[in-house]
């Protein structure tokens, strides 16, 4: 068969994502958005080789390339509506990150920290501002090259700067104790909460209106639950999951 019949090729999954978002609801639009978020990735059997890693250290971030496996069952769509349009505009999909993709596959660029060996039949991958649910599975990783990678005159009519925090994030006072035990735990844990929640989670039609309900969020290993008045977001109560 020729390269021009293919219809399919198969890829290894390589690893496993660990980070600190157990679902979906929580994770941000793109990577280093939230840039206390801490993970790694899981490399087992062949793929926790260390010769694998040698030379990744001369890299100060690099790509995860991804599999949306949450939503790949539920197909794709030719038109999607982007969320950074306020999910009112449909675009074709493959104009943009939309999961719903004829291939659910992503791309992420995250900050290396650094290779840990467990034993020999398991690596871990230490990165940072990672935007990937836990459990999202890993088909290859490279490094980030600055000189081809960034393109100083790439444009985007849409999404050419960043997002701006759209919420103001407090902790209720009678959460100061709670606060410090989760430091204790997760270093950086008030900012990783204050990032995430700052991007404003809820849905899109929820963000230029009044909202007197109370949400739920897992982060780590705990249940954030807060609520949202004149663009102020009060942290009302953490609790381990």
């Amino acid at each position: 068969m020729t390269a021009n019949n293919l219809t399919s090729w198969p890829l290894n999954i390589i690893g496993h994502v660990h980070s600190p978002y157990k679902e979906k609801f929580s994770v941000p639009r793109q990577p280093n958005l939230v840039t206390c978020a801490k993970g790694y990735i899981r490399l087992d059997g062949a793929y926790a080789n260390l010769d694998l890693f040698d030379g990744i250290d001369h890299f100060s971030h690099i790509w995860l390339i991804f599999v949306f496996h949450q939503t790949a069952k539920q197909g794709w769509k030719a038109k999607v509506r982007p969320q950074r349009l306020g999910g009112n505009k449909k675009m074709g999909v493959l104009a943009t990150r939309s999961t719903f993709r004829p291939n659910p596959i992503g791309l992420s660029c995250v900050q290396f920290c650094h290779v840990e060996r467990v034993n020999k039949h398991q690596t871990r991958l230490h990165v940072q501002g990672i935007d990937l649910v836990d459990g999202t599975p890993i088909v290859d990783i490279k490094p980030y090259v600055p000189y081809v990678d960034r393109i100083e005159q790439a444009t985007s009519t849409f999404a050419q700067q960043p997002p701006d925090a759209l919420l103001d994030v407090v902790f209720a006072p009678a959460l100061v104790s709670k606060l410090s035990v989760c430091e204790a735990e997760y270093p950086g844990f008030e900012s990783f909460v204050a990032q995430v929640l700052a991007q404003d989670p809820r849905p899109v039609y929820k963000r230029s209106k009044d909202d007197d309900k109370t949400y739920g969020v897992t982060l780590a290993k705990w249940n954030i639950r807060f609520v949202v008045n004149a663009h102020i977001c009060t942290v009302v109560e953490i609790e381990p999951v």
